[in-house]
């Protein structure tokens, strides 16, 4: 006759526990910081000099494909950032006069920046309060690397992918 029920007993407690994530492999959001977004996306800033045109920064963000540029001086310390919002705005205020304005005509003066210890929830929070979308990732003074909402939105698309994945393996076996 089988048997269709069985009562815990003792030895059901000592079978090995599996984990479908790890630590290393998953972090948590509430602790997931600039630097894992840059070890995702990479170092890469794109810079301008302040003397440069709006018509040759546009073509940048265009061919780049970003939209927003760093403004560097000759020593390469941050002295602004422009994004596609300046330049927007300006050509609603000066219509076919804006393409041979200047960089520093235009660019936002106060940046802020963040660190690679900081976490998402903190930058994106700065980033809202704050209405920008990019924002420089400084080190010990050093320039290393620039962070926008688009990148905290595909690390955490790909975080979820792989929780969804993870969840899946777990289930089929």
């Amino acid at each position: 006759m089988p048997m269709s029920y069985q009562p815990h007993i003792k030895a059901d407690d000592e079978s090995d526990k599996t984990v479908s994530q790890s630590l290393s492999s998953n972090v948590k959001v509430a602790e997931a910081t600039v630097h894992h977004v840059l070890e995702q996306k990479g170092a890469e800033v794109v810079s301008t000099g302040p003397d440069n045109t709006i018509g040759e920064v546009v073509k940048v963000l265009r061919d780049r494909k970003i939209g927003a540029i760093l403004v560097l001086d000759d020593s390469g310390a941050i002295v602004g950032i422009l994004s596609e919002r300046d330049i927007v705005r300006r050509l609603a205020d000066t219509p076919g006069q804006t393409l041979p304005q200047t960089v520093k005509e235009l660019m936002t003066k106060a940046v802020e920046t963040c660190t690679p210890a900081e976490p998402l929830v903190r930058v994106l929070r700065r980033m809202t309060d704050g209405r920008f979308r990019h924002m420089p990732v400084m080190d010990n003074g050093e320039l290393v690397g620039m962070i926008s909402v688009g990148d905290v939105v595909n690390y955490r698309v790909t975080a979820l992918e792989y929780e969804a994945l993870q969840l899946k393996q777990l289930i089929v076996g």
